[in-house]
């Protein structure tokens, strides 16, 4: 009796000892997971800063590793999440049983799931901290991805731009016959015009307007055609006759005042500008120009002209007051969040070349000169083709470079059934170029974009639907008091708003080859599964299903 009273104490005695050292273990996993926790925002930040050299293949096999281990971090948080809340709702507060039984799930013998995770984030991290990219201050475009534009046209054919050009060339106020006989004349009563006017900022609906010249914004996707179009204006006769000075500023991402001040006076000048000091450059580019009628042309804006809520676009527009009446200001940009704050016109939005046309462009860009005899079976296969380039010049020339390699019906066949994200491309062709546009993104919008990857082509986006997934998911940041439906909402404003959603009747869709460039960007995240049901009735007739699986989705498929 003795002996087994002695038992049931031993027994007893291991069972709390067992119990409370699961308790330190279960304290010392908290403990772990706040650690990684506490680590995720610094790794979004080196993420970020990781995304703007992914076009270097050592940088991009470091990134997906950290993505991965990312991913399954927050997993990892998100399940110990659900735990707490299962405790919460069984009204259990006191129980450690299911810190236990997730303990359990994250540990075998010595190995801990949890640290092996943040081990390898820290490895990761370390690993991207010593190919230099915390000396990245403010990223930019590497000059080979994004190169540097001028005034000089860069084709030497332009296709089916005639209205464009028409239209743009009325917009600048450039008469039909435009002569010199009575200029001097005119030019003394538009500078006594010009003397009148001054700067006049309105600041309404978010709105920045200089009303004393016009701008004029030419707004697109990247590869439509935009720089062409402004280089084909610059040099036209009628244009060139019209306007006193020309000057073309390549912004790209780097709206410095400063620096595009210089390069204005260079324009003109010839020469370097040898002072510093803003007022000083502004002061002698106002001065240059107070009796010019003058075309500005502002090639490739980005939203970094519009930080500091504007004032850097005023600051740049300052020494402009006084420049001829009938200046004008011509902004090329793939925003329409650029195009609305900064236009004084109603914005030219550039689409893709129509069908005949686009034919006669993709013909060009494969052939060259000799476009005029093709094959029928290799017109039969690139007029299939077509469609996938939805207009766009730039990816006409990409699909024109590889169908080039071998002009052979079996080489197009594979062209033709590949998926464009998944053709090789060079740097400047059309994926890598539209990719700026995602790369641009600050990362919360980088991963609600990237995420409708999982999505078809065509698919129908409804605004609430698309927001109450991307929160469930865990991309919407929470602010403060602010309703978390409000700030989803504002995501996908912003995202209409550099031109990644299309408004088409009472919904949102995301343009063909946008959505070839958010398959590129996730390729490491998510896959897409297609097969093909033939009806017996009609063997040739099919219909293809499309299941799209994201790594990070639970059961989802699209």
């Amino acid at each position: 009796m003795q002996s087994h009273q002695e038992d049931v104490e031993l027994h007893s005695r291991s069972d709390s000892q067992e119990q409370a050292l699961q308790e330190d273990e279960v304290l010392q996993l908290q403990s772990d997971l706040r650690d990684l926790r506490d680590t995720l925002p610094v790794v979004y930040g080196l993420i970020d800063l990781a995304e703007w050299r992914n076009h270097e293949q050592c940088v991009a096999k470091l990134l997906e590793k950290l993505k991965d281990a990312v991913y399954e971090a927050e997993d990892l948080i998100d399940e110990f999440a659900w735990y707490e809340l299962k405790v919460s709702a069984e009204g259990n507060a006191t129980s450690v049983q299911p810190y236990i039984d997730f303990f359990r799930s994250v540990t075998r013998g010595r190995f801990n799931k949890v640290t092996d995770i943040h081990k390898r984030l820290t490895n990761r991290s370390s690993d991207l901290k010593d190919m230099g990219l915390l000396r990245q201050v403010s990223p930019r475009f590497d000059k080979a991805v994004r190169p540097e534009t001028s005034s000089f046209p860069t084709e030497t054919k332009i296709f089916g731009r005639e209205e464009e050009v028409k239209q743009v060339i009325k917009c600048l106020g450039v008469p039909a016959k435009c002569g010199r006989t009575n200029s001097k004349r005119k030019r003394r009563s538009a500078i006594v015009e010009s003397a009148s006017n001054q700067v006049n900022n309105i600041h309404g609906n978010n709105e920045t307007i200089i009303t004393n010249f016009s701008v004029l914004p030419i707004v697109g996707l990247g590869g439509v055609g935009k720089t062409t179009l402004a280089q084909n204006i610059c040099n036209h006769p009628q244009v060139k006759s019209h306007f006193d000075l020309i000057i073309w500023i390549c912004v790209s991402d780097d709206f410095d005042v400063k620096r595009l001040t210089k390069e204005a006076i260079q324009s003109y000048s010839k020469r370097d500008a040898v002072k510093d000091n803003l007022n000083s450059l502004q002061n002698s580019l106002a001065i240059k120009l107070k009796t010019k009628r003058l075309l500005l042309v502002l090639d490739d804006m980005w939203d970094d002209a519009l930080k500091k809520n504007g004032q850097c676009w005023e600051r740049f527009c300052v020494p402009l007051k006084n420049v001829l009446h009938g200046s004008m200001i011509m902004v090329t940009t793939r925003s329409q969040n650029v195009a609305d704050r900064v236009h004084t016109m109603d914005p030219i939005k550039l689409e893709g070349l129509k069908d005949d046309v686009f034919w006669d462009f993709f013909k060009h860009s494969v052939f060259g000169l000799n476009s005029s005899q093709i094959e029928p079976e290799l017109e039969r296969i690139g007029r299939n083709i077509l469609p996938k380039l939805m207009g766009s010049p730039l990816a006409a020339k990409t699909v024109g470079r590889l169908l080039q390699i071998s002009i052979d019906t079996t080489h197009w066949e594979n062209i033709l059934n590949s998926e464009l994200w998944d053709l090789e491309q060079e740097e400047t062709d059309i994926l890598p170029a539209l990719r700026l546009s995602y790369i641009y993104l600050p990362l919360h919008l980088k991963r609600c974009f990237s995420f409708c990857a999982v999505y078809p082509k065509d698919y129908k986006f409804q605004k609430r639907s698309l927001a109450e997934i991307w929160i469930a998911e865990g991309f919407v940041e929470p602010r403060g008091d602010i309703p978390i439906e409000n700030i989803d909402h504002r995501y996908f404003y912003d995202l209409v708003n550099r031109s990644f959603f299309e408004k088409h009747r009472g919904t949102y869709v995301i343009h063909d080859l946008i959505h070839d460039m958010a398959q590129l960007v996730s390729k490491d995240e998510c896959f897409t599964i297609k097969f093909r049901v033939i009806f017996r009735k009609s063997p040739q007739a099919f219909v293809i299903y499309q299941y799209s699986l994201a790594r990070r989705l639970t059961g989802t498929t699209c």
